[in-house]
């Protein structure tokens, strides 16, 4: 089952799901029974629950409805056709290009506080208007601001794709952030997509490959990096040497991360608007590194960044929450574990991030 939930549990987000937005569904047998025969491809999915399942999973149409539709080639019937697009694509207007990294900065807000699973479609348009203006922008003064705001969203994208559990559109979108990046003649976003695409890997059980993907994107900016981002790079260089089991390494990271961060009250990087690390942030992350080492250090910064959490930032809490539950259980101290488990699934919930649906499920086993 798609996500790793079983039927029943499947049949009851379903339920929720309807609950909540009024929706008419079938009842509780009809939809095991529905359940069980999409799974086998005995029963086609209508548009009601075709509705239902791409907001509670974060596929695209083609991913939920297994369409074999072949990715058709741009067919310009004629020269006429063609120099109308390259006009088109020529003219756009440097304010065109804000209004792209406008609806980014759209769908990222509306992301971090609501979660990725809603908001599929229009990611996947928003790319698809950006890559159409690219392929047919000729001139590098036209086609550098575009790909520039491309391998933004498109990182954006994969950071979405990579929270709903859709792996293969994560990965081929950072693919396309990367190339995007190279020619804006980018490195900060070249390396910003290769750290995060490092996350795929160490998801999918590669953990000492992901780390030399985030060293190799350390490698790649170079000097060109601004101490927002070095911080960030050298943060997720400690996460993943966490989860890859090394944790003197890890260590010297997170060092190397505190000494980068510049002093003062902004968090976001001026040169890189993917970028949001200030010192409650990185105290954020330094806890949840320590979590994952069993470090009772972690505590302290955990209740510390929570208390000085931003309320828009809904999937970063529940994942706060998360490593707090962690870090109770180092202690066996199940109660406050519990707790804070049933606040992050909440939270999770209300995302529909499938990334700590599973690590609150992994925490919670047992109780």
């Amino acid at each position: 089952m798609e996500h790793g939930w079983s039927q029943e549990q499947l049949v009851h987000e379903i339920e929720r799901y309807a609950r909540q937005r009024g929706l008419d569904v079938a009842s509780t047998p009809s939809l095991r029974v529905y359940v069980s025969e999409w799974e086998n491809g005995r029963r086609p999915i209508g548009p009601l629950y075709a509705s239902v399942l791409r907001a509670l999973l974060g596929l695209t149409d083609r991913e939920l409805l297994g369409r074999r539709m072949p990715v058709e080639p741009v067919v310009v019937a004629g020269y006429d056709e063609l120099i109308d697009r390259i006009d088109s694509s020529h003219s756009l207007s440097l304010g065109m290009v804000d209004t792209f990294m406008a609806q980014t900065e759209l769908l990222r807000a509306v992301d971090r506080q609501m979660g990725a699973p809603a908001l599929v479609d229009q990611m996947q348009a928003h790319l698809a208007a950006l890559e159409e203006s690219l392929t047919f922008a000729v001139l590098p003064s036209t086609r550098e601001p575009i790909a520039r705001a491309l391998a933004g969203a498109a990182t954006l994208g994969a950071w979405q794709a990579l929270d709903v559990g859709a792996t293969e559109r994560a990965w081929r979108n950072y693919e396309l952030g990367k190339r995007a990046a190279a020619e804006a003649k980018e490195p900060m976003y070249l390396a910003h997509a290769m750290a995060e695409q490092a996350y795929v890997l160490s998801s999918a059980g590669k953990p000492d490959l992901a780390v030399q993907l985030v060293q190799e994107a350390q490698r790649t900016v170079g000097g060109k990096a601004s101490p927002r981002l070095l911080a960030w790079l050298h943060a997720a260089e400690a996460e993943l040497l966490a989860q890859a089991g090394r944790p003197d390494n890890c260590r010297r990271s997170l060092d190397r991360a505190a000494a980068a961060l510049p002093s003062g009250d902004t968090d976001r990087d001026p040169d890189m608007l993917s970028i949001f690390l200030d010192d409650n942030h990185l105290t954020r992350w330094r806890g949840n590194v320590l979590a994952r080492l069993g470090d009772d250090n972690a505590m302290s910064d955990l209740y510390s960044a929570l208390a000085g959490m931003d309320a828009t930032f809904t999937r970063a809490t529940a994942g706060l929450h998360c490593d707090l539950a962690q870090a109770h259980l180092a202690r066996e101290e199940r109660d406050q574990a519990v707790n804070h488990l049933r606040q992050a699934r909440l939270l999770a919930n209300r995302t529909g991030s499938t990334r700590h649906r599973a690590r609150i499920d992994r925490l919670g086993a047992g109780f």
